[in-house]
């Protein structure tokens, strides 16, 4: 009974979170008020939540691991993929090596395998967090591609380095030539796993779906389930569960673009993986600040394992910390956009320090961190305590918040007016694509008309409705096709009508409710009425 209240006030406190961002005046990210609710609700109901590290990884990594690579946008993702590529995975290799290496020259009471762990979680970015403090200051679209795909693929490689950390703590020992041999087994399998079993998954679906008919909850609870199976199928082979993660989302893309899911399936289920997504990383900071009360409370002990005695020493570390990981990022971001530009032979003059700053400022740790630090084994195969364990979680949790905090201030600053190479217009994909779509509407329309109409007395009212259809289309084709200045007169036009046609619907919402008031209306038949205003609604605002 406990453990259900828990987790209904970890919920609760996710909800309200959401409700305080947007009332405080100054914009203060979602995870940093949500890391406050926490320490409260662990204050006042003095409740501390015992997380089994394994536990803990398999109930919120690989659904946020499987959402982000099936929802980034693989064309931008392919168009930066060596700037992605460098951050993702040469920033990784270098921030382990490096921050390992001066975290256990700081502490040398730390273990290097420890600390090379503990460098391994901070690795990884946390776009969401990244989101939530530019919603006041939108990111540019090409930087939060970027961003987006540096973190679905240093997630996964963070997280490997992790595990190679992890062993040689607990082994005492480590073979650079097996450490190849096994992550290239760990990684190459781990995508195998989770591209095979999200297409196989895939291709069974539809085949049922095609003979039995589709249902749009057990859609909904398959795509729910592909990221828990890739990742316990591949942990039972010793793969990287974390890789198949992300290859079963980039692979659900992919197997998503045959189109054959119904229109009401996708809207359920979008809206379904988004509360999915809220929930997932609001509970991760929320319990993140319910954990920190013990922690503080424990930090005179903490710090005794450093050498020292008074408890001020944790927040140098952790400042030196943020120090070096801003220093390694900075300079990594520098060198990767000359390289790319010079291995491309762009002219374009060389980005400017804003937009290397930016980027610097944009590596974010977050719930991934938080997640990986908490994996960290509680024993060693002897019984004896994990060396360091507490020290590195207090470590992780206060570069998580620090680096919240100096980005939340840095971050609106630097992209205040900060501009990004020019993107190329995709307003001529869009209108050959309407074009495209528009014909073959037309011949459809044609063949389906013929066909319900042969043999039948009222044919004029089916060429009359096939009239009305193929006349809409036929103008859009019309508009489409026309010069660019017409095109823009035409584009203006359909703004003014989305908008007069978004207060017509919600002068058709407001009417069914006030009726369903007077009982002039029965629910069924308003609940219908209204689902067909919202989808309208949602076609014209988005």
């Amino acid at each position: 009974m406990e453990t259900i209240t828990i987790v209904l006030a970890l919920m609760f406190a996710v909800v309200v979170s959401g409700v305080a961002s947007r009332l405080l005046p100054l914009p203060i990210p979602r995870p940093l008020v949500q890391i406050v609710l926490g320490a409260f609700i662990g204050l006042v109901a003095d409740w501390r939540v015992t997380l089994d590290p394994e536990i803990f990884f398999l109930l919120f990594l690989p659904p946020l691991l499987f959402l982000d690579g099936w929802r980034i946008p693989r064309e931008e993702l392919f168009r930066d993929g060596k700037t992605v590529i460098e951050l993702a995975l040469g920033l990784v290799v270098f921030t382990v090596l490096g921050m390992g290496l001066f975290i256990h020259w700081m502490i040398p009471a730390m273990p290097l395998a420890v600390a090379f762990a503990l460098a391994a979680v901070l690795s990884p970015t946390d776009p969401i967090a990244v989101s939530a403090i530019a919603q006041r200051v939108p990111i540019p679209s090409r930087m939060m591609h970027i961003l987006e795909g540096e973190s679905l693929l240093n997630d996964a490689s963070g997280l490997v380095c992790l595990r190679f950390a992890i062993a040689a703590a607990l082994t005492g020992t480590f073979s650079p030539r097996d450490a190849v041999l096994d992550f290239l087994w760990v990684a190459l399998g781990g995508i195998a796993v989770g591209t095979g079993l999200t297409w196989g998954v895939g291709k069974v679906k539809n085949w049922i779906s095609r003979r039995l008919g589709e249902d749009s909850g057990s859609q909904i609870l398959i795509s729910l389930l592909i990221p828990f199976g890739a990742y316990l199928v591949a942990e039972r082979l010793h793969c990287s569960g974390i890789l198949a993660a992300v290859a079963a989302g980039l692979t659900m893309g992919f197997v998503e673009g045959a189109g054959q899911a119904q229109a009401l399936t996708r809207i359920r289920r979008a809206t379904f993986w988004d509360v999915i997504q809220f929930a997932a990383n609001g509970i991760i900071f929320v319990l993140l600040g319910e954990q920190l009360p013990l922690i503080l409370a424990r930090a005179s002990e903490t710090v005794q394992l450093t050498g020292h005695h008074a408890p001020w020493w944790l927040a140098v570390y952790v400042v030196a910390i943020n120090l070096g990981l801003a220093a390694i990022r900075f300079l990594w971001v520098w060198l990767s956009l000359r390289l790319t530009r010079f291995m491309s032979r762009d002219q374009r003059a060389s980005p400017g320090w804003r937009i290397t700053a930016a980027m610097s400022f944009a590596g974010v740790r977050g719930a991934i961190t938080l997640a990986g630090v908490f994996t960290l084994p509680l024993a060693m195969p002897d019984g004896a305590a994990f060396p360091a364990r507490d020290l590195a979680v207090f470590l992780a949790m206060g570069v998580i918040i620090t680096s919240l905090l100096a980005a939340s201030i840095g971050l609106p600053w630097l992209l205040n007016g900060l501009t990004m190479p020019a993107e190329p217009s995709h307003q001529a994909e869009e209108d050959a694509a309407r074009v495209v779509a528009a014909q073959a509407a037309i011949a459809a329309v044609e063949r389906v008309q013929h066909d319900l109409a042969e043999g039948r007395s009222d044919v004029d009212l089916y060429f009359a409705a096939a009239a009305r259809i193929m006349d809409g289309y036929r103008q859009r084709i019309e508009t489409r096709q026309g010069n660019i200045e017409a095109n823009a007169a035409e584009r203006r036009s359909e703004r003014i009508e989305r908008d007069l046609r978004l207060a017509a619907l919600k002068a058709e919402r407001t009417a069914i409710f006030r009726m369903v008031r007077k009982r002039k209306l029965g629910s069924e038949l308003a609940r219908k009425l209204i689902r067909e205003l919202d989808l309208l609604e949602a076609r014209y605002a988005g």
